[in-house]
């Protein structure tokens, strides 16, 4: 079993590095984000005095990139469903779940490289973190982030045989969670209504947790935020298992 997901965590790795297209597109939205954003309203976050907007945006950011380039790992089972490689892959002698688990942790290490280059880009328009220490448990937070939506986009790309209507459930449902994680705006002080929504979307931990460890201003606690965090990843695991042992090739 552990051979299986090494060879499909390495199947995703190599087709990361050949894909350069992928890598300009996945970095072009966070940055587009966080030049409009970050400098568009950094006077007015600063005159409302609340600090400087580029240091608050910039976590957030770094999860958006994380967050979009995990999920749309999903549309690759329906890819290789199409060409042939998922029938190839499903008549091996090894678990359906092992296959599941080295796809989700391939694109998991995918979208974490992937978040790893926005904080570098991050770093050059001004962003500091408060702590270069602790940026090693934020990584995890940024880890667990990933396996999430991997794990979400694999279990949807299980179900679903058309790319446009993959693309479309995930549009549907991703700008809606990012917007509601509070990853461009302070979550503090919000109608009741909307803070129960924000509370209930997983990135909001992942986004307060990023934020906490990389600029000292979490609005939940830390061992909430990883608790939530590791919970999700693990529901989304099982439930991405469930559907991808089922797939019909």
């Amino acid at each position: 079993m552990g051979r299986a997901i090494y060879i499909m965590w390495l199947r995703q790795m190599k087709r990361y590095m050949r894909s350069r297209a992928r890598l300009v597109a996945s970095l072009a939205q966070p940055l587009l984000f966080l030049v409009t954003f970050g400098f568009g309203f950094r006077a007015v976050f600063s005159q409302a005095g609340a600090g400087d907007y580029m240091q608050f945006l910039a976590p957030g950011i770094i999860a958006m990139g994380i967050m979009f380039s995990a999920v749309f790992s999903g549309i690759e089972v329906i890819w290789d469903r199409q060409f042939g490689f998922l029938k190839e892959t499903m008549v091996a002698p090894v678990s359906r779940i092992a296959l599941m688990f080295g796809r989700t942790l391939g694109g998991a290490t995918v979208a974490l490289i992937q978040g790893t280059l926005v904080l570098g880009i991050t770093l050059i328009v001004g962003f500091r973190p408060v702590s270069w220490l602790a940026m090693i448990p934020a990584a995890l937070a940024m880890m667990l982030i990933a396996v999430i939506f991997t794990a979400f986009g694999t279990a949807v790309g299980a179900r679903l045989r058309d790319m446009q209507g993959f693309q479309l459930i995930m549009n549907f449902a991703i700008m809606p969670l990012f917007f509601l994680s509070g990853a461009l705006f302070p979550i503090d002080g919000l109608p009741d209504v909307m803070t129960w929504v924000v509370r209930a979307d997983p990135l909001s931990y992942g986004v307060d947790a990023m934020r906490g460890l990389m600029i000292g201003s979490a609005h939940f606690d830390l061992a909430l935020d990883f608790a939530i965090l590791t919970a999700v990843a693990a529901a989304l695991l099982a439930v991405g298992s469930y559907f991808f042992a089922r797939i019909e090739v």
